[in-house]
């Protein structure tokens, strides 16, 4: 059974926190129908290789656009919002999401007010880089630069730097998405819809649950201490003979273990019993531990490390990830009828029972415009020469 396989989900959006977002609804079994300029359209369809040989189909865009529909629509002009209001009553919409800029809402007649003359129940959701008062425009690095991400992130002493993914974006998205389950929970029992803002500042700051604390309670200094741990030592990248490898202890029996073993027995001293005495001494341990592990291979590093349950992983490449037996059974796919490519996807945060039935193949990411004729014509009735006009003034 299918609980969200009759939520229609129609999305004006565009870069990358809106469209994970809705793909991560896709993943439900939605149908979720994207929104875009019909000339403009969504930068990110121009970004990344042009893999398939063809306009606005580029490799970043494939990545988090798959199981969607697309429409194109001009809704600056009257015309064309006169549609989207037939969209919104007719598919009909469950869940309406956009993060334009808060000051285009009334101007394209997506604010929620209007939305809900036309559905009493629908679900708005706008995402906004500093929430919905502010019209500045936000991108992930400049997130990661204002929430304090980037100090937390880098060597200590150096330069801040950007995450390895772009959290403010991809945090906002998961954190939007739990909003949305409980709005569609509460319309279940009362029959109410939802306007829901979500700031994409408030939702990466609030990944600094430890760091806000400290700070601002105890006025402890926190920045950056790159791969180590504040609290906890030994943590942190050591070098092997031929790789590298993560280990984490986190506790004085872990360590007890880790210093019973053969290789680091020499570390089984008084003053490194207890986790204190090991954060107080932190560098030097770290070079000791370094100057015996740069003597043994990764893989048996890890096989007698885990035999103690001492947390330890090889600091994998994409591609070993890519191959890890409990990663690759998850991957998600989807094939193009067109061209016949197949490309593979991240794996869910978790299995749906839609990516079970569907054995985790998802609809190819939509060409530009490419669901005009089913919508506008099998749902809104509109004639081939209807199309046509309204392609012809721009609308579509």
């Amino acid at each position: 059974m299918n609980l969200f396989k009759d939520l229609n989900v129609l999305s004006l959006e565009q870069a990358t926190v809106l469209p994970y977002l809705t793909y991560r609804l896709a993943h439900d079994g939605m149908n979720v129908i994207r929104l875009e300029h019909p000339v403009h359209g969504d930068p990110n369809r121009m970004i990344g290789d042009n893999v398939l040989g063809e306009e606005r189909m580029n490799a970043y865009f494939l990545c988090i656009n798959a199981g969607k529909k697309a429409l194109s629509l001009n809704m600056a002009e009257p015309e064309g919002r006169k549609l989207f209001q037939a969209l919104i009553t007719k598919l009909p919409v469950d869940i309406f999401a956009t993060n334009q800029l808060p000051r285009n809402y009334a101007k394209l007649g997506i604010d929620y007010d209007t939305l809900k003359k036309l559905k009493p129940d629908i679900i708005w959701l706008g995402v906004t880089g500093f929430g919905p008062d502010s019209d500045e425009a936000a991108y992930d690095p400049i997130l990661q630069a204002r929430s304090g991400l980037m100090e937390l992130t880098g060597e200590p002493g150096g330069h801040p730097q950007v995450l390895g993914i772009p959290l403010p974006d991809m945090g906002t998205s998961e954190h939007a998405y739990g909003l949305l389950m409980k709005a569609l929970y509460r319309r279940q029992v009362s029959g109410k819809g939802s306007c829901i803002q979500v700031s994409m500042l408030e939702s990466s700051v609030s990944w600094l649950t430890v760091p806000i604390t400290l700070n601002a309670s105890f006025n402890k200094s926190i920045s950056r201490r790159g791969n180590t741990h504040e609290f906890f030592c030994p943590v942190s990248v050591y070098q092997t003979r031929n790789g590298f490898l993560y280990l984490a202890v986190g506790n004085d029996r872990q360590w007890k273990s880790m210093v019973g073993l053969d290789a680091f027995r020499s570390l089984d001293q008084p003053h490194y019993e207890k986790n204190a005495g090991r954060i107080a001494d932190v560098k030097h341990l770290n070079g000791a531990i370094n100057a015996i592990t740069r003597q043994h291979a990764s893989e048996d590093l890890i096989e007698l490390l885990r035999t103690i349950t001492v947390p330890v992983s090889k600091i994998k490449t994409v591609p070993e990830v890519i191959a890890d037996p409990l990663v690759n059974r998850r991957l998600l796919w989807s094939q193009d009828p067109v061209s016949g490519a197949r490309i593979t996807l991240a794996p869910p945060p978790n299995m749906t029972p839609f990516l079970e039935r569907s054995k985790r193949e998802l609809s190819f990411p939509p060409r530009f415009g490419e669901h005009n004729h089913e919508i506008y014509g099998g749902v809104l009735g509109r004639s081939p020469h209807d199309l046509s006009q309204l392609k012809a003034k721009g609308l579509i």
